[in-house]
């Protein structure tokens, strides 16, 4: 029987009681009760056991959260320190990228005027040497006439 039991059986023994009016007393058997407090001393240390059984595996299942939570903790500040870091080399690698095309874009229009030029000074000589033929074409013409 449990201690809780046993004090129930106590309250209920008291209740019981024959009452004496004019004294204002009760009347309890006292072996009764000497036995059900002597119960009560045999089950206390089975349940002082059990209390303290149950003390000690909520200190150990409080320290085994507390050390699961310090470990999700650090994992989700690395997971968040690797995130920065990808997104700085993710920022690093696009500005590199930008770098690079606008130089390519800077160098093909250093390019296109530089074939531009070197087009326009070739046919420049070519109409010279042409308008030179021209005149000596005109000149041969006239030496002919």
């Amino acid at each position: 029987m449990e201690i809780l039991e046993i004090i129930d059986q106590l309250e209920e023994k008291i209740d019981k009681a024959m009452n004496i009016p004019i004294i204002n007393r009760s009347l309890i058997d006292k072996e009764d009760l000497l036995a059900d407090i002597e119960d009560i001393r045999l089950q206390l240390p089975e349940e002082l056991k059990q209390a303290r059984w149950l003390k000690e595996e909520r200190k150990r299942i409080i320290a085994e959260a507390e050390q699961e939570a310090e470990g999700i903790i650090k994992s989700a500040e690395e997971k968040s320190i690797q995130l920065v870091n990808e997104h700085d080399i993710s920022i690093k690698a696009f500005e590199h990228a930008t770098e690079i095309i606008d130089s390519a874009k800077k160098n093909a229009q250093e390019t296109r005027s530089q074939t531009v030029e070197y087009c326009d000074e070739i046919l420049y000589k070519m109409q010279q040497k042409f308008e030179a033929l021209v005149e000596t074409l005109k000149e041969s013409r006239s030496g002919l006439k």
